[in-house]
């Protein structure tokens, strides 16, 4: 990296307590996903309150998932929010939003953020991405794929001049595209069949409480190669970018 610094995990909070003992956390399966040293991450857990970094220290952000809500209006969330629409307006760099990560950049530009009117969505699902929208992205790939999802908020509306770039049966906004170089996904591109079961597990008795079925959820979970390759897609973009 030649911009001075190295990719940023933004951590907004930790896995689920069950998964991380066995698993690591969010940032672990990031910078694995990835496929980066490990000079090239810095984590910044702001749900902590560690501070935000200077802006000429990194080449690119990745903001985690969280069990927090964006709704709640965290002061460290509100603070991540700004400072994240600075960099986006700015085109500063690259970053991408993960689940929490992909609300709050939502939220900070504009957007609304809120409870999915089609409630939970949990487990492998089928994410179709608008193929001529993601023609030419040097980030995004697929057409209808297997993606993991882990959620009960959705951005509800985006922000003005955002595009979707992707859908589900029960979230209208599963990828967006913030600005030239700024993305928002609503699936767990960090996640694998493993972790998804764990996340079902964990939730067992809330998501078998609203009507769902966890033991098909578990069953029905399997890898996902295509949405996974989006995390080394953005590393090597950001090298090129950090480089240029």
């Amino acid at each position: 990296m030649t911009r001075d610094g190295s990719i940023l995990v933004l951590k907004t909070g930790d896995a689920l307590t069950p998964v991380k003992a066995v698993r690591g956390d969010f940032d672990e399966w990031i910078a694995k996903g990835m496929g980066v040293a490990e000079d090239e991450v810095t984590v910044a857990n702001v749900h902590l309150g560690d501070p935000l970094p200077d802006p000429a220290s990194i080449a690119g952000v990745v903001v985690t998932g969280s069990p927090a809500m964006v709704t709640d209006r965290a002061d460290w969330s509100e603070a991540s929010a700004a400072w994240l629409a600075r960099l986006v307006e700015a085109d500063a760099m690259p970053v991408l939003g993960i689940c929490y990560g992909h609300q709050v950049m939502a939220h900070a530009l504009g957007g609304e953020v809120g409870a999915n009117p089609n409630g939970r969505e949990m487990g492998t699902v089928l994410v179709r991405h608008d193929t001529a929208a993601i023609a030419d992205d040097p980030v995004l790939t697929g057409t209808v794929d297997p993606g993991h999802m882990s959620h009960l908020e959705s951005v509800l509306r985006p922000p003005p001049d955002a595009q979707i770039l992707a859908t589900t049966d029960l979230e209208a906004h599963a990828a967006l595209r913030f600005g030239p170089r700024q993305w928002g996904l609503q699936y767990h591109p960090e996640f694998d069949r493993d972790i998804m079961q764990r996340y079902v597990e964990a939730r067992r008795e809330v998501v078998a409480s609203e009507g769902l079925d966890p033991d098909a959820m578990v069953e029905s979970a399997v890898e996902t190669p295509v949405l996974t390759s989006t995390l080394v897609r953005f590393a090597a973009f950001v090298r090129k970018a950090s480089a240029a």
